[in-house]
């Protein structure tokens, strides 16, 4: 985009278990290129209420977010909330392009337990929470100094359970061109599910890292996102 009023402004949505705190590195990365980004705190990551929040709820705090925000947007989904960024951005948005980075990927009637093949005919569960079941500091993390490591670690937060069995009921990456980013040493989300789910994409990047490069190699991510602008 040429004109400088033109620019977009990148939406940050985090994953599962995290807040939106963990993209200050890379917010400062982007300003460091004059980007202008904003970011958003999903309802199913944190204390919840009764029932919990889930997808739909999700998606519905994107839209929100997006409806807010003036002129063009790229929307940046890591892990999880490509779940919900798919779900929302297909509302008469302004959403000029999606970054699905290290990202669920889902068609229509696809969850996050789908996708891993769980049994998804059971009821769906509307109070109960998970906290980060796996060591975070290998899964997430496992590229980062341990300092670094630890901090992120310390601000995990608990993850409704429900947003990992409502299946989404639109899928974005069918109108709105996307990027997919695959991190090749990521831990958490398997780079060979990666590659499939990328299929999808209108283009396919790569980052040598693990699971968060938003915390491991900011300035790099920051560089990659500069070439969409």
């Amino acid at each position: 985009m040429s004109a400088a009023n033109a620019r977009p402004t990148f939406l940050l949505v985090h994953g599962a278990w995290h807040r939106s705190t963990c993209w200050a590195p890379l917010r400062d990365a982007l300003a460091a290129h004059g980007l202008r980004s904003r970011t958003v705190d999903l309802p199913s990551a944190g204390p919840q209420g009764t029932p919990t929040a889930g997808v739909y709820d999700d998606a519905e705090e994107i839209a929100a977010q997006l409806r807010w925000i003036e002129g063009p947007v790229v929307l940046v989904a890591h892990s999880y909330s490509g779940i919900p960024a798919a779900q929302a951005a297909t509302e008469g948005s302004d959403v000029v392009h999606a970054v699905y980075l290290a990202a669920y990927m889902p068609a229509e009637g696809e969850s996050l337990h789908g996708i891993h093949g769980r049994d998804q005919s059971g009821p769906e569960d509307l109070t109960g929470t998970s906290p980060v079941f796996f060591d975070p500091r290998t899964a997430l993390y496992g590229d980062m100094p341990e300092d670094q490591a630890e901090r992120a670690v310390g601000q995990l937060v608990e993850q409704s359970l429900r947003s990992f069995q409502q299946p989404v009921t639109r899928a974005a990456w069918r109108t709105v061109p996307s990027t997919y980013v695959i991190c090749e040493r990521d831990r958490a989300l398997p780079p060979t599910l990666q590659e499939k789910m990328s299929t999808r994409a209108t283009h396919v990047k790569r980052l040598a890292t693990g699971h968060s490069p938003f915390l491991s190699a900011p300035e790099e991510l920051a560089a990659l996102l500069h070439e969409i602008d």
